[in-house]
């Protein structure tokens, strides 16, 4: 047991997880809240890395056959650390990166978070597994390439005109499959929930 904990696959959730913190601190480099250039690439790069072990750490599970429940436990709680924790710190940066109208497309993402996760966990209880359709996958790619993009935010524009917007528009793309893949969810979830009353 101890061995499956300390795979590979594992090691990069973990590492996901370690980044979550390490890119919190990126933002208060000198005791405050502020989002320098520096920080913005510090903690895009960080970022970056940590969106790149989330496609590894499956693969490599599979194909070396080192699936734990562990792993299976941690992955999507990493990936919803890192997206929640980067939507909040784009929402409270002095530059304020997701404000007005935007604040809603990330509400709509962190309250699908919760209420997939709630209904995970309720639907494991009864043994019942829901699979990760593609265009999940396809939701988690582009909400990873929204962030990053809001991550860079002024510090991006600088370098790519826009880089901010389209980072926004990304989001609200973001949000629009969150709300269809969250509906997919419940909707195959609820029978289970009817069925057992």
């Amino acid at each position: 047991m101890a061995k499956r904990a300390y795979n590979i696959p594992n090691l990069l959730t973990y590492g996901r997880i370690l980044a979550v913190p390490l890119i919190v601190l990126c933002f208060f480099i000198e005791g405050r809240l502020q989002s320098s250039d520096f920080a913005r690439w510090a903690a895009l790069a960080i970022f970056a890395i940590a969106s790149i072990t989330d496609f590894f750490d499956g693969y490599l599970a599979r194909i070396w056959n080192q699936t734990s429940n562990i792993g299976r436990m941690l992955d999507p709680i990493a990936d919803k650390l890192l997206v929640s924790t980067s939507l909040l710190l784009m929402a409270v940066d002095t530059e304020k990166t997701i404000a007005g109208w935007s604040i809603w497309a990330a509400i709509i993402i962190l309250c699908r978070e919760i209420l997939v996760s709630g209904l995970r966990e309720y639907l494991a209880g009864l043994k019942v597994s829901v699979p990760v359709t593609r265009i999940a996958k396809w939701k988690t790619t582009v909400q990873m390439l929204a962030l990053a993009f809001l991550l860079a935010g002024p510090a991006g524009d600088k370098v790519l005109p826009h880089t901010t917007e389209f980072g926004i528009a990304l989001l609200w793309l973001a949000a629009l499959l969150t709300i269809y893949t969250g509906y997919d969810y419940f909707r195959a979830g609820l029978k289970h929930v009817v069925d057992e009353e």
